[in-house]
């Protein structure tokens, strides 16, 4: 019978995690999020090179400290060899380990390189770390600057797809395949925007503007969080991100720019659309 309720258990979970929209948490996952960007699809790639190469080292080394063990055990060799130096080997365990660092260290360096040099960018955000909320600004688009603020549990709308602890009250708002540039600052302490979907986490540091770029490449809602202890409710600052095509962001971004109240009502109906799409469709 427990094993029945296991399996159940499991595709219930299965079930959850394919209808859930894209960036949406699921219950008991494990493993890297969805990548959505091209950053993030090589922090996977490198992650599964990497993790390759441990798991074969893992396994090799094992596989030889059983064969010693069993081998050359007293039972088995009671006199053992003195020898203590054998050139072959020592040069191969030196220049083994200096190739693997070498095939690391290539796809490590070009991931370093796509995540730190931003391209031409088609849309600039300012982010800007509150204690303990953030607040967001377009200045080529004319909508000044709006605090996000964590959406307190209870006025969470499940049926509106609200997640505790993730979702805010002014949620940010991209086009979808746009090259985003986003400058990141703080007010009072260090904080830390990071979007794990993106592959982006850069720390908002007072009196300093870093920057980094992303380029959301499939439609839906994200979530991310603070990644710097920054206080008493650190745990309380949520980033929350709309990607939505382009006609919808155009729309949303004059709606705004004269009524953040407003623009934030337009995305919610949007969202409410997508949804019920979604359902009719299962």
């Amino acid at each position: 019978m427990r094993f029945l309720t296991a399996l159940l258990a499991i595709w219930t979970g299965l079930a959850a995690a394919s209808a859930a929209q894209a960036g949406s948490p699921t219950p008991d996952a494990i493993g890297i999020r969805e990548a959505v960007t091209p950053v993030m699809e090589s922090v996977v790639d490198f992650h599964t090179l990497v993790m390759s190469i441990i798991s074969a080292i893992v396994i090799l080394v094992m596989a030889l400290l059983l064969y010693v063990m069993i081998r050359y055990n007293h039972r088995n060799n009671p006199t053992p060899s003195r020898n203590s130096h054998n050139t072959l080997i020592e040069i191969i365990w030196t220049a083994v380990p200096v190739l693997i660092l070498v095939v690391i260290a290539i796809p490590s360096f070009r991931l370093l390189y796509l995540q730190d040099v931003v391209p031409e960018a088609e849309l600039t955000i300012k982010a800007t770390g509150y204690q303990w909320y953030w607040g967001y600004e377009y200045a080529d688009m004319g909508i000044g600057e709006f605090y996000s603020n964590m959406i307190p549990d209870e006025e969470i709308d499940a049926a509106a797809g609200q997640y505790r602890l993730l979702s805010t009250d002014y949620p940010l708002v991209v086009p979808i395949d746009t090259n985003v540039r986003l400058n990141v600052t703080a007010a009072d302490v260090i904080h830390s925007w990071a979007m794990p979907n993106f592959g982006v986490k850069i720390d908002a540091i007072p009196g300093r503007l870093n920057e980094t770029w992303f380029r959301a490449e499939q439609p839906g809602v994200y979530f991310g969080q603070c990644s710097e202890l920054c206080g008493l409710r650190h745990a309380y600052m949520p980033i929350e991100i709309h990607v939505v095509p382009q006609d919808v962001f155009d729309s949303w971004a004059a709606t705004a720019a004269e009524d953040i109240d407003a623009g934030r009502t337009m995305i919610a109906e949007y969202q409410s659309g997508v949804r019920e799409t979604r359902l009719a469709s299962r």
